[in-house]
């Protein structure tokens, strides 16, 4: 694949793992028509639109609030436990041409300061690591580190269903057009989420996708196979993606994330403002949930030493 990162998660003894992926940037020139545009087309435009928002929401900083539940399922739904965290999410490449890192620096937990915040960035920033793979993994156990619940995960990533559209990825997808409309359309806002954050109100096309070649985004223990399907709600004249979801499931465990992209005017493009997401393994009774919200969005950079050792 010319310049671009695998999108993986992987499904580890019921942990699901998001790996990111990376992409070569490229101009962003969509031909505008009267007619309206062919599936294919419309996979192209959000193709080249994802190149562009990667390389835009790399250099953005967003302070993240998010509420983790761990309930009993449905009819009880009690909840068991309950975690509010706060904290600066980034994306980051960490060498040109390696897969996206998200970090989630947790500084607050259910309305205590983390009091290790700045040893713990400076030991994954700046300390000497064998490996760049070596770095990355440790920033993803850091980015997991107060999640609540039985499921070990780091898919809850607002950009992992974009992963889909990358140009290089669309081949392994099946794709279909499972409705056209508005916002005020019943068919465009079907089964989403209970929040103002999930409504649109310009054209959009609801595409739907599932994975049909491997490797696969979500793998079993034994790094078997499993295949992801979604919904994507594509703005047909730009590409652009104004809502996503995708659910993973394997054996032992299945997960869905559906993410909410709105204008940010500090920063001139559609950034992610909702997240929703579920966990369930198979034969339990109990589900974890978590909402997380995006504001605050502004510049950041990350210098991490040159003398990062390619992957062992």
């Amino acid at each position: 694949m010319a310049g671009v990162g695998r999108a993986n998660a992987l499904a580890l003894a019921g942990t699901l793992v998001f790996l990111g992926h990376g992409a070569a940037s490229a101009p962003f020139d969509i031909a505008q028509g009267t007619q309206s545009p062919s599936l294919k087309t419309v996979l192209e435009r959000a193709g080249a639109y994802i190149e562009q928002f990667e390389q835009q929401l790399s250099g953005i900083v967003a302070e993240e609030a998010y509420e983790q539940v761990v309930r009993r399922a449905a009819p009880t739904s009690v909840v068991l436990e309950r975690r509010q965290l706060k904290s600066d999410l980034l994306l980051m490449q960490p060498t040109q041409g390696f897969r996206w890192v998200q970090f989630r620096d947790v500084f607050e937990v259910d309305g205590r300061p983390v009091r290790d915040r700045e040893d713990r960035l400076a030991s994954l920033f700046l300390a000497p690591s064998p490996s760049l793979f070596d770095r990355v993994s440790r920033i993803r156990r850091e980015s997991a580190r107060y999640n609540i619940g039985n499921i070990d995960r780091t898919m809850n990533i607002p950009v992992l269903p974009l992963g889909v559209l990358v140009r290089d990825e669309q081949s392994r997808f099946s794709f279909s057009i499972q409705a056209r409309g508005k916002g005020s359309d019943g068919s465009v806002t079907r089964d989403l989420p209970d929040s103002p954050h999930f409504r649109v109100s310009t054209e959009v096309w609801v595409v739907g996708f599932r994975e049909s070649q491997g490797p696969t985004m979500v793998r079993t223990p034994e790094g078997r196979d499993v295949f992801s399907r979604g919904r994507l709600w594509i703005e047909p004249s730009t590409g652009r993606v104004l809502m996503a979801e995708v659910t993973a499931g394997g054996s032992q465990v299945k997960g869905q994330i559906t993410v909410s992209f709105q204008s940010e005017p500090l920063v001139g493009f559609l950034v992610p403002v909702e997240m929703r997401e579920s966990y369930q393994r198979s034969r339990d009774t109990r589900v974890i949930e978590g909402v997380a919200t995006y504001g605050k969005f502004r510049q950041f950079r990350v210098e991490v030493d040159e003398q990062i050792g390619p992957i062992r």
